[in-house]
């Protein structure tokens, strides 16, 4: 079994990766709670909101960490 090595990965890498993942998991739920509830404009809000966190979590990382 190899184990991965993430001596590269910064603090800040770490925290912006997590926090983002945290937004994208919290609005993709919420959206799929809200498209349950038959509530779908407020659905396909939250579903929009995880797909703009997603390109924000890209940009970030294009721009200060690559």
């Amino acid at each position: 079994m190899d184990l991965v090595n993430v001596e590269d990965v910064s603090p800040a890498l770490f925290v912006t990766g997590i926090v983002f993942i945290l937004m994208i998991g919290s609005f993709l739920s919420l959206g799929v709670l809200r498209f349950f509830q038959l509530k779908k404009r407020q659905g396909g809000i939250y579903m929009g909101l995880s797909v703009l966190s997603f390109v924000g979590l890209l940009v970030a990382v294009e721009a200060w960490f690559v």
